[in-house]
């Protein structure tokens, strides 16, 4: 008869060898596929290795179940997050020192002892340099950096969740100012597993209505930088940076800067700050046209100022030659009156000329005097009648 055993026994056997080879705890890296804290404080994680497979993608080469008591999960957790400013969640690589049972009912699992952060901040700084270095060769890095920045920012497309208290600070600040700022929100899930995709979509559907606005907004309050991971992943910024618009993020994380505030064309703080920028976009260029406007009044008051000069000298120069051309005037006529003055009939008389008449007709010529007749003779003092005997011309 063959030997068998019952399950029991069998699961018995295999606890024996796990705790016969692996007595002591040990170190193991891998990735949390799940991770879930129960109503009682106990941590439940999926642990999987995945290989890459040409055809499928990535597929799991080896899953567990870990646990992480709650006498120990707080601590644990505290632990993690002070040294990566991170929680622990789904997606993210991690070195775990576990203890290996097995249970005749549960099977295998690894109870978490201790977590090494140090390999997870490595991890993530690895990954994300190869997102900037990737978004580089690519040629998008600088990309939405050189979109044209209108003066005047006034219509803005809002990437942001209806409900999160950056938004709301953000738009208090729009409504306080003298500006007529218009804002579109276009809701989005800014953090967990599915805010990456939510965050593309709610862009996706702004650059379906590009025409429509000046700039695009992405904010969100603080968080811790677990939080804010979609902000470092390569979708989120590959969108951002080629995006059409300007992008200004104010994503709130004082210290730490995301790879999207990096490819973004005016990366600030909070969304306060975005608001404020927004509002001093509009401030500033009605600085410019105040001083347009006192540009324009001093350089029409010089231009009046010199066109009076001007005229002042020409009226100057009018006046000067009037002056002239009235006295050339002046002299002419009085050249013109000495010579009517000089050449009247009284005063040629005067001289010894006479006048001779046929009636009231003055007589110039011999020819046109008769002999025999009577003629009146006029002289600077007075009159003769004289009868003409003869008359000869000059010629004869």
């Amino acid at each position: 008869m063959r030997e068998s055993f019952t399950l029991y026994e069998l699961q018995r056997i295999i606890g024996a060898a796990v705790e016969q080879f692996l007595p002591q705890p040990v170190w193991v890296s891998a990735e949390i596929a799940e991770l879930k804290v129960n109503y009682s404080g106990h941590c439940y994680i999926e642990l999987i290795e995945k290989v890459q497979s040409s055809t499928s993608g990535s597929k799991a080469k080896a899953q567990a179940r870990a646990v992480i008591w709650k006498n120990q999960y707080p601590t644990l957790a505290e632990k993690f997050e002070r040294a990566t400013k991170q929680r622990l969640c789904a997606t993210m690589k991690v070195l775990l020192q576990v203890v290996v049972s097995h249970h005749p009912v549960y099977g295998l699992s690894l109870q978490i002892t201790d977590i090494d952060p140090t390999y997870t901040v490595g991890e993530l700084e690895q990954q994300r340099q190869q997102t900037i270095e990737r978004l580089q060769k690519e040629g998008v890095w600088d990309m939405n950096r050189q979109v044209a920045m209108p003066q005047v920012v006034q219509r803005v497309a809002v990437v942001s969740s209806a409900t999160a208290a950056g938004y709301r600070d953000f738009i208090e600040e729009i409504a306080a100012s003298a500006y007529d700022i218009k804002t579109t929100l276009f809701e989005a899930i800014m953090q967990g597993e599915t805010s990456e995709q939510s965050i593309v979509n709610a862009l996706t559907a702004i650059a379906q209505r590009e025409e429509e606005f000046d700039a695009v907004a992405i904010i969100r309050g603080g968080g811790s930088t677990g939080d804010l991971e979609c902000f470092n992943s390569y979708l989120t910024a590959l969108y951002v940076a080629q995006f059409p618009l300007p992008v200004l993020t104010g994503i709130g994380h004082d210290k730490d800067v995301s790879i999207v505030d990096m490819v973004a064309a005016v990366p600030l703080k909070t969304p306060t700050a975005v608001a404020t920028w927004i509002c001093s976009s509009a401030e500033r260029f009605d600085g410019q046209l105040e001083s347009a406007v006192v540009l324009l009044k001093e350089s029409c008051a010089k231009c009046t100022q010199s066109s009076e000069i001007k005229l002042q000298q020409l009226d100057k120069q009018l006046q000067s030659y009037a002056r002239t051309a009235l006295s050339r005037q002046r002299d002419k006529l009085d050249s013109y009156a000495l010579l009517v003055e000089n050449f009247t009939p009284e005063r040629l008389l005067k001289l010894g000329f006479a006048l001779v008449r046929a009636g009231n007709k003055v007589i110039g010529t011999t020819s046109a005097v008769e002999v025999g007749k009577n003629y009146t003779i006029e002289l600077s003092d007075g009159y003769l009648k004289a009868k003409i005997i003869e008359k000869h011309d000059k010629k004869d």
